[in-house]
């Protein structure tokens, strides 16, 4: 542990001194969240105090605690009196910002994966034309695959893309949104539903957790900026891996 907090130093002090005019407690965060990223944090760490992160950096103790409310806010750290400011064990999703798994995966500090367990086209079931404004049995792309933060199974998700959104299907990688952007189609915001129910045969199949434990059972449909459905998804999580945030 201390030689991970040896490390972090060093490349804070070598961040904050770089000439950008990126502000100080941005400098930090980021650099914090490559230190998880990278593996230099492991989840549950336990970060030095904000007292020890001042005096070893050269900035104030006031930029240390914005950037470690910085954190806190985007999942990366938890921050507890008496506990002090530890590397987060959960994904925190936001319901309301359409950025797609792997970009909020990114910005939380953390690695994003991707298995993908089919790429195919069916005729859209009722639940998912009705969400997309299609009419039932239209063609659609049904598009399964589990995802993972750092390496760790977290979900298995299933969704349903308009086949004219999709010109080339192995051309999806890690995200389907980075697929969206590159062919100029920009989600813009959400509408989510949340549910609870046990995990199945084919949850436990793909992912392996306790039986007795509920999964957190996400229905979504991403609307672009003319507010047209894009992609309407059911997202079968970790109950004990994510938390879900939504605001106003």
């Amino acid at each position: 542990m201390e030689q991970a907090h040896t490390r972090l130093i060093a490349r804070l002090n070598e961040r904050i001194s770089a000439a950008d005019n990126a502000p100080l407690y941005v400098k930090f965060a980021e650099t914090v969240k490559e230190a998880v990223r990278s593996g230099i944090l492991a989840q549950g760490n336990i970060l030095p105090g904000e007292r020890e992160l001042s005096q070893q950096t050269g900035v104030s103790r006031i930029t240390v605690r914005k950037a470690m409310q910085t954190l806190e806010k985007e999942g990366v750290v938890t921050r507890a009196r008496g506990y002090g400011t530890q590397i987060n064990n959960v994904f925190e999703y936001s319901l309301k910002e359409a950025r797609g798994f792997s970009q909020q995966v990114l910005l939380g500090g953390k690695k994003p994966d991707t298995r993908w367990v089919s790429k195919r086209i069916v005729a859209c079931p009722e639940e998912a034309a009705s969400q997309l404004a299609l009419s039932a049995g239209s063609k659609v792309y049904q598009l399964k695959r589990i995802r993972y933060v750092d390496g760790e199974a977290v979900s298995l998700e299933e969704s349903w893309v308009p086949v004219d959104l999709i010109p080339d299907a192995d051309a999806i990688g890690i995200s389907l949104y980075d697929y969206f952007r590159s062919h100029n189609i920009s989600p813009q915001r959400t509408r989510s539903w949340v549910s609870a129910r046990m995990p199945d045969a084919e949850f436990q199949g793909h992912i392996q957790t306790d039986s007795h434990v509920p999964v957190l059972v996400i229905r979504q449909v991403a609307l672009d900026s003319q507010q047209r459905p894009v992609e309407y998804s059911i997202s079968h999580c970790r109950s004990d891996l994510y938390v879900f945030v939504c605001e106003e």
